[in-house]
């Protein structure tokens, strides 16, 4: 749905995102302000603010909902940034983490979990965790213990812990003691406690509390909780309340109980006060729930089809098969994607979320005995049902009668599952029981269950789900299916990296007329690759050939995918930076987990791919992105006036308005540095060499687009601007007939923009440029936004004409592979 603003507050017309940390903290991003202001963006977006584990570099290891961060200058000092900006016509917008908090060390940090380790499930904060007391018996584990502290029995070792005041420490951890127990020998006060301390080994397999993914330093909060809710949420919406922020990105939503029901509230809360936009990856068919309160995505989506456009599909396949004969890796472990992801899965259910599985057992078999869930009437089948099961319920095992066969099923229907997560009423997005292996029976009973008639299973599936998706995807088999690295992006699908233009075209209507609010990105602080590594990469794709010759020159490394990674990214980076290349090749390897893990690394293996990364002589690689320099641009600046003049809302990150080269961490979380005032603006390409850098044109297109839509905002919407109303549709592809029409790509916005921008660069040039293609341009006239017309142009401009009419695209596109034009 659209969202409406209420007070006639407006939507952004771009956010620009600002990583805080201790280095980068409110004072260093109000410097900025005034460079920001002058590159047209309407707010800031800031990462996490709330109190956060000390010196944490990203902010959602939340310790504190109460307060401002104090590392980063306190309220005092978010109040200031917000005040600067107001002065500068910027609003603010804010990274709220409902899903979880931090296990801090010391854990006093975190109150509330002082607190449940205090006092266990007597404390009022215990219905602040998604705990299984039960799976614990009464206990809840902590496993924070390295190896050196654990026993042959598995038992702490109680000559590495330390008694004092009332806490029990471990290293730089410390957690309470119950009350009366300190005075007991070692191996009672452990048994005493309401946490048991366990192996950092146990958390995948024993673990008894929802986390992150599969980070075990975070521990999931039950926002659908009223009290939690209210308690999680009392500084943010005081901060809404004062005027302070205008808008707040929701950070993983699916790992909530009810995704629905929290927008639902917080949108109450606010009084549909502040823009609000969603980390939600969705599948390529797959639609945002239309009931959601708010204004869209944060842009993965977006991201897909904008790298997709960019991607010759056809060369892909070849890059594929290219891929898998110089690799010569099976089918299932990184030769074809569907095997890999579907084994990726199975790895994480059998392995990494084994303690997640068993949740999923447990409550399964508690919902058999107990029969239908109650509902709001009476009926046990209503959404009110999501508590964590007291101890008084019975200790229940995974091991009773028909255990294997729910936990066969559990693991087969989440495997199957095509989306991140299914949603209450949303029974298509579960396949149906005759799809998924097992026992019948079994497989049934729990197909029921994952669609509401145990809500307390149907939400922790989902969370589950979502859980299973990003680690399996993301996380494991984008680094082992890897033909093109640009395609193995957060949202992104790399058995289909091509996005067809009548494609693009249709995704864009529909974001226009039903999520006009959306967000855009091409870059983010989770994208692997920033868009302009990412757009050089592309190029890839049409030029499999090249790339097999520039193959056959490299040296051999520790294995042929090391080879392949390393190669592309020296050619997405166009540089040799051997450090941060090494840095990179080492995160795909573990992370892909062929031959090393980062729980179980070959110390040996690693030593050799260092080595190689840093070491090997790649001038074959470097040649290739010498030689495709121009075709590069193209893709950069194509990528990038596209992302800003699609429909939704477009988000720039720190330092993406110029050439941004980033390889994920921590150079996407590096702090930021900026200009004091926005530079001059560059050199006309159109005055001959030398061209200006890629850098500086880039930032020049990056204003233009921007200030034209802030000044039109009718053209661009969603809200349009009081007493002026759009003269056209939202969205209007525009019609390119010729030779080279498949490489032209353009629309019209609201009857006064129009985007002309080019696509597969490198099939253009062996065919010979443009030739006579032409576009057909709406009743002019219309002026050259970017790149900014000179005194020659204005008066000879073909598009200067009163009627619809036919301009030739070499003529549009002569000093730029990318052209924003606006009605004057």
């Amino acid at each position: 749905m659209t969202e409406q603003y209420a007070n006639g507050s407006s939507p952004p017309t771009a956010t620009y995102r600002l990583q805080l940390q201790p280095e980068f903290p409110f004072e260093a991003a109000r410097a900025a302000v005034p460079y920001l202001a002058g590159l047209g963006v309407s707010h800031l977006h800031l990462s996490p603010v709330l109190e956060a584990v000390p010196g944490s570099a990203h902010g959602y290891d939340v310790v504190d909902h109460t307060r401002v961060r104090e590392e980063l200058g306190g309220e005092r000092g978010l109040r200031r940034l917000a005040d600067t900006a107001r002065r500068h016509g910027l609003g603010i917008v804010l990274d709220i983490v409902p899903n979880h908090m931090a296990v801090p060390a010391p854990a006093r940090l975190n109150r509330p979990l002082w607190e449940v380790l205090k006092e266990g499930q007597a404390s009022p904060y215990a219905r602040w965790f998604d705990i299984d007391w039960a799976a614990g018996d009464g206990r809840l584990l902590l496993p924070v213990l390295g190896d050196e502290a654990v026993g042959p029995d598995g038992a702490v070792r109680p000559d590495v812990l330390r008694v004092a005041d009332g806490v029990l420490g471990y290293g730089p951890h410390e957690f309470p003691l119950r009350e009366g127990t300190g005075h007991l020998p070692p191996a009672e006060l452990t048994a005493a406690q309401w946490y048991r301390l366990g192996s950092w080994r146990l958390a995948r397999t024993r673990l008894n509390y929802r986390r992150f993914f599969t980070v075990s330093e975070l521990i999931g909060v039950r926002v659908e909780d009223p009290e939690v809710f209210r308690a999680s949420h009392d500084k943010v919406l005081e901060l809404v309340r004062d005027g302070v922020v205008a808008g707040l990105r929701i950070d993983h939503p699916d790992g909530l109980a009810d995704p629905g029901a929290y927008l639902r509230r917080l949108r109450s809360e606010t009084g549909g006060r502040v823009w609000t936009v969603v980390e939600k990856i969705l599948a390529r068919e797959e639609r945002l729930p239309a009931d959601w309160p708010v204004a869209g995505t944060t842009g993965y989506d977006a991201l897909y089809r904008l790298d997709g456009l960019l991607t010759d599909g056809r060369g892909a396949g070849e890059l594929a098969s290219l891929y898998r004969g110089f690799t010569g890796l099976p089918s299932d472990r990184g030769g074809d994607w569907q095997p890999t992801a579907a084994r990726a899965a199975a790895e994480l259910l059998t392995h990494d979320l084994v303690a997640e599985v068993e949740t999923l057992v447990r409550l399964a078999q508690r919902a058999r005995r107990a029969g239908p869930a109650p509902g709001p009437d009476g009926d046990r089948s209503g959404p009110n049902r999501h508590a964590n099961p007291p101890v008084s319920e019975g200790a229940d095992t995974t091991t009773g009668p028909g255990a294997e066969a729910l936990r066969s099923a559990v693991r087969g229907l989440l495997a199957a599952l095509p989306v991140y997560r299914p949603y209450p009423g949303d029974g298509s997005a579960v396949p149906p029981a005759s799809a998924v292996p097992g026992d019948p029976a079994a497989v049934a009973l729990v197909r029921r269950l994952a669609l509401g008639d145990d809500p307390a299973f149907q939400a922790r599936f989902a969370q589950t789900s979502a859980a299973l998706r990003a680690k399996s995807l993301e996380d494991r088999a984008f680094y082992r299916h890897a033909p093109l690295l640009s395609a193995t992006e957060v949202g992104g699908d790399p058995g289909r990296p091509a996005v067809p233009a009548a494609e693009f075209h249709a995704y864009c209507v529909r974001i226009a007329r039903d999520w006009p609010g959306t967000g855009t990105v091409l870059s983010t602080h989770d994208t692997k690759r920033s868009g302009d590594v990412r757009a050089r990469l592309a190029l890839l794709a049409e030029c499999p050939r090249r790339w097999r010759d520039v193959l056959a020159a490299l040296p051999e490394g520790p294995d042929r995918q090391v080879v392949w990674v390393t190669a592309q990214t020296v050619f997405g980076l166009a540089a040799r930076e051997p450090e941060r290349v090494a840095g990179a090749v080492l995160k795909a390897v573990r992370e892909a987990g062929l031959r090393t893990r980062w729980t179980d690394p070959d110390e040996a293996y690693e030593a050799a791919v260092r080595a190689y990364a840093e070491g090997a002589d790649l001038a074959p690689v470097l040649a290739l992105a010498a030689e495709l320099a121009a075709p590069a641009r193209a893709n950069v600046l194509s990528a990038a006036l596209l992302q800003l003049t699609v429909p939704g809302v477009p988000e720039l990150y720190q330092g993406c308005e110029a050439e941004y080269l980033a390889l994920v961490d921590p150079d996407n979380r590096a702090p930021a540095r900026f200009p004091a005032r926005f530079p001059d603006p560059a050199p006309d390409p159109s005055d001959g060499p030398p061209r200006p850098d890629l850098g500086s044109e880039k930032r020049a297109l990056t204003r233009a687009a921007l200030l034209l839509r802030r000044d039109r905002p009718e053209a661009f919407g969603p809200g349009g601007a009081p007493g002026r109303p759009a003269e056209g549709p939202p969205y209007a592809p525009l019609p390119v007939r010729g030779p080279a029409a498949a490489h032209c790509v353009a629309f019209c916005r609201g009857g006064a923009a129009i985007t002309v921008a080019t696509r597969l660069p490198l099939g253009l040039s062996a065919t010979g440029g443009w030739h006579d293609t032409e576009v057909r341009l709406p009743p002019g006239p219309w002026t050259p936004v970017f790149p900014t017309p000179t005194e020659r142009d204005t008066p000879t401009d073909p598009s200067d004409t009163p009627g619809p009419s036919w301009v030739p695209v070499a003529a549009l596109l002569a000093r730029s592979p990318a052209t924003l034009l606006a009605r004057p």
